[in-house]
């Protein structure tokens, strides 16, 4: 009984699509483990602070190229608005795209003046040039992802992973340093171009076009200050524990993060990315669209958090074994890291519930009021060290999230929100 119930639990189109993401996840965490232990006994703490600044900036830059909002739109869209909305997103894309490689030029150059380290600003150049690339794939992976072409999405990341990866242990190994992180980024953008092309049959238009354009951005526009708000509270804490502690803390800090929930975070994704086009598809009917929402979220709670507890609990054996005894005082930090992954679960997947049902505005009010109490709590205990710093950012996540994860889920299920001609009918 207990076994069937576990069949059916892990059946079905969702649950496949998962499959697949989480295959490639699996091959790319299998791929990828060579180089991050390369880069772990070949990078020093001090190595480790200067990448975590690159991948910070970075971050906070690419929410800026659209995939996010516009691409939420586009999985979201009725089938004969898509055309339109994609059209009108790729322009967006490139004003978007080249104005940041614009900015982050200007950031490379200036840094410099207000940081004593010299040795990031031709880094953040070179990476600017990505920025250009993006808008000749963005809309074609999204595209792939409301199909629910999973299995192509899968292909391409493990295709992209495994160049990227050798890239990296081999440039590692040559002693190129920091670029041998920046040159795998920079390299790897082709194959995303030729792979999506290859995969997807839309083209971009040859005249420029912005019909639809205040659709688009007052939907994407949401979304959009909230991934920056998402950006913010996920790297704020690499900035302020740098600020406050120097490189070198921060180099171990950013190490205990990536290895606590680097890996449990990047499995959520797989988890996430086939779960909100899986729930939009059923979006006019309000049972139906409970339903799928449940039974999914039943289903990641199944696999990811035994794999979480898991992990946390082999930290100290697994961590000097692998990576190098270097790193034992960050086994502490990871834990931690690692078990505030669980609550981010329950809220990333409210998140989407209410961006399915077109109420992207509240998303951002939630993150927003979240993401203001985790900076204050931050900057009052980061002087205590990095360990007090990881705890803050645990119990934020479970006391914050846990709450206002059981209010959305509450507000955007009550079938006063749901019209019985059309559930997504009007822009919130």
């Amino acid at each position: 009984m207990l076994i069937a119930r576990f069949q059916k639990a892990l059946s079905g189109a969702y649950i496949r699509n998962v499959g697949w993401m989480a295959g490639a996840e699996i091959a790319n965490r299998l791929i990828r483990l060579a180089s991050t232990v390369i880069l772990a006994r070949m990078f020093s703490p001090q190595d480790y602070g200067l990448m975590a600044i690159i991948y910070t900036l970075c971050d906070f830059f690419q929410v800026f190229t659209l995939k996010g909002g516009v691409g939420s739109k586009i999985i979201q869209a009725d089938e004969q608005d898509v055309k339109a909305i994609c059209n009108t997103a790729y322009w967006l894309n490139w004003i978007t795209c080249g104005s940041l490689f614009i900015i982050q030029c200007l950031v490379a150059f200036l840094l410099p003046y207000f940081s004593k380290d010299q040795n990031l600003t031709l880094p953040l150049v070179a990476l600017a040039f990505t920025y250009l690339a993006y808008p000749l794939f963005v809309i074609h992976l999204i595209l792939i992802e409301r199909e629910n072409r999973f299995k192509v999405a899968a292909i391409c990341n493990v295709v992209v992973s495994i160049v990227s990866s050798v890239m990296t242990a081999i440039f590692a190994l040559l002693g190129m340093g920091i670029w041998s992180i920046i040159w795998p980024m920079i390299l790897t953008l082709p194959i995303w171009i030729l792979l999506t092309w290859k995969y997807h049959l839309w083209r971009p238009p040859l005249r420029s076009s912005l019909e639809r354009w205040r659709e688009v951005f007052g939907f994407g526009s949401n979304l959009l200050i909230n991934d920056l708000l998402n950006k913010v509270r996920d790297n704020v804490d690499y900035l302020i524990v740098g600020r406050y502690l120097g490189v070198e803390a921060l180099g171990m800090y950013y190490f205990a993060f990536n290895a606590g929930s680097g890996i449990t975070t990047s499995i959520l994704n797989t988890f996430m990315s086939p779960m909100y086009p899986h729930i939009c598809a059923v979006r006019n009917d309000y049972w139906q669209f409970k339903e799928r929402y449940f039974s999914s979220l039943k289903k990641v709670t199944l696999i990811l958090v035994p794999l979480i507890l898991l992990q946390a609990s082999l930290a100290a054996f697994y961590v000097p074994i692998i990576f190098g005894s270097k790193w034992i005082p960050a086994i502490p930090v990871m834990i931690l890291i690692c078990l505030s992954v669980i609550p981010k679960i329950y809220a990333w997947a409210a998140s989407l519930l209410l961006n399915a049902i077109n109420k992207p505005r509240i998303t951002l009010q939630v993150t927003l009021v979240f993401t203001t109490i985790f900076v204050i709590s931050l900057l009052a205990v980061v002087k205590a060290g990095i360990l007090w710093v990881a705890s803050t950012v645990f119990f934020s996540h479970l006391i914050i999230l846990s709450i206002s994860t059981i209010w959305i889920n509450r507000f955007a299920l009550d079938q006063k929100h749901f019209p019985k001609q059309k559930l997504c009918s009007k822009l919130h």
